[in-house]
């Protein structure tokens, strides 16, 4: 036996070796096949973990970021349903960005927060064509300039209201993107969200249950988004201008619950994400065709300051009734670096990026909103009327750039909802006849000439980006 195991041995030895010397400098992959390959050389740029070939276009790189969120509430009138103050992370996002060639690109990118799998990011981008960029995946569509800023950047703790109710986020579909210097031009098609386990079982419900999916003649399932932007100063160095303007034509998507096919709705929260109530809410409308979703934006900067505004309305149309209603509302917001610090504009993405810092120790952002959102439309010609409430807010804010890889910020905030925003008929609006609260806005008598629930917000944001 031991004869017949050397024996075996020996023969294994033997042929490695041949095999060694009959393939000298070629290697394989897990599955037999013989590969390229290049030693590659990694360091920290910026703080990220970028690993890269001195000799080819491959690159490969992390992009993660940690928030941790503050908040606390008071002012809210007696009849006013309690808001809870808390603590939470609010993003903790895992990336991985590779260049894998000259033109072929590729990433995916997923939320861990609240101890939730929630996808992000995942795109296939393609860049041979001189500036033109193709791609398909699960991606933000080209809308908002604010809704397309990465929350890292963001100036605030979070988006004005009115991107939240209205501009579309992630979907999966297909992009084409054009720009050069002066101009940036976006067009895609888009089906349903890709984001968790929720939307996904909604999509394979939809489609097992009754056939629902992308479909253009029953003109259900999908959306066109375009989006053009001028940059007239484009030659200068410490400033710049941006005058967008998008469209885009949208219907049911897959990823809505089987209940809810054929229903428009439009909602957002207004402060901070720890407040998980939203005030002002259309509910579901039935009877839903298609909206036709429009904007405006102008942003720019110069030195430390910089500045944007935008409206953004929706125009929501029924197919029996042959009905519309229509929302929208509008931001405007300005921010300055006060230590001599530069802001950015990010050319490819047609957005803000991070700013320069002025000093070793960092920088400090003041910064300034006014935002309002409508998802009333009380409208006579509107007929079908709508009480989805609305709201202003006024913020003031001030971020500490630490380093290129941490930031702080703190946020106050005033929040003015109307009588009708009562969260669905879920949430008190006032006082009624008899002295006790309210949803019914109707019912509202007390305070006299009042209603709606008015509260203070102060939140604060731990970031690390690494």
């Amino acid at each position: 036996m031991r004869k017949l195991l050397l024996t075996f041995s020996v023969l294994l030895i033997s042929v490695f070796a041949a095999h060694s010397q009959t393939k000298t400098g070629v290697k394989y992959n897990q599955y037999g096949v013989a590969v390229e390959s290049d030693v590659l050389d990694a360091e920290a740029q910026d703080g990220f973990l970028v690993i890269e070939s001195p000799k080819s276009d491959y690159k490969i790189w992390f992009d993660n970021r940690i928030q941790f969120d503050a908040g606390a509430f008071f002012g809210a009138p007696d009849y006013a349903d309690p808001i809870g103050n808390g603590v939470s992370i609010r993003r903790a996002r895992f990336a991985i960005k590779a260049q894998v060639d000259k033109n072929w690109y590729g990433e995916f990118d997923m939320d861990l927060a609240d101890g939730l799998v929630e996808l992000k990011d995942a795109i296939v981008r393609y860049t041979g064509v001189k500036n033109l960029e193709l791609q398909v995946g699960n991606f933000k569509e080209n809308f908002s300039i604010q809704r397309n800023s990465s929350s890292r950047y963001l100036m605030f703790l979070e988006r004005p209201m009115v991107c939240s109710a209205l501009a579309p986020s992630r979907h999966l579909g297909f992009n084409a993107k054009y720009d050069n210097p002066w101009i940036w031009a976006s067009a895609g098609i888009f089906a349903q969200e890709g984001a968790g386990a929720e939307e996904i079982t909604n999509v394979q419900d939809n489609n097992k249950d009754f056939g629902r999916g992308i479909s253009f003649l029953r003109n259900t399932g999908y959306s066109v988004t375009t989006k053009v932007v001028f940059r007239p100063l484009c030659n200068l160095d410490n400033a710049g201008l941006h005058i967008g303007a998008a469209y885009s034509y949208r219907t049911t998507k897959g990823s809505m619950a089987t209940g809810e096919w054929g229903t428009y709705r439009a909602s957002a929260r207004n402060s901070t994400s720890i407040n998980r109530k939203k005030y002002i809410d259309t509910n579901n409308l039935k009877d839903y065709d298609y909206n036709n979703l429009w904007t405006v934006e102008i942003a720019g900067h110069w030195g430390g300051l910089r500045y944007e505004a935008a409206y953004i309305g929706d125009n929501v149309h029924f197919k029996d009734t042959k009905l519309t209603n229509d929302f929208g509302g509008w931001y405007v917001q300005a921010g300055y670096l006060l230590f001599g610090g530069k802001q950015r504009y990010d050319s490819k993405g047609a957005k803000y990026t991070r700013a320069l810092r002025g000093k070793k120790w960092g920088d400090l952002e003041l910064c300034a909103r006014y935002e309002y959102c409508n998802l009333n439309d009380t409208r006579e010609s509107a007929k079908a009327l709508v009480y989805g409430g609305s709201a202003e807010a006024y913020t003031i804010g001030l971020n500490w750039w630490v380093t290129n890889n941490v930031r702080m910020q703190l946020n106050y905030q005033f929040n003015n909802n109307d009588r009708y925003a009562n969260g669905k008929n879920k949430l008190n609006v006032g006082l009624d006849a008899d002295g006790k609260p309210t949803k019914d806005y109707a019912k509202v008598v007390a305070p006299a000439g009042k209603a709606g629930v008015d509260y203070s917000m102060v939140a604060l944001r731990f970031e690390v980006d690494f």
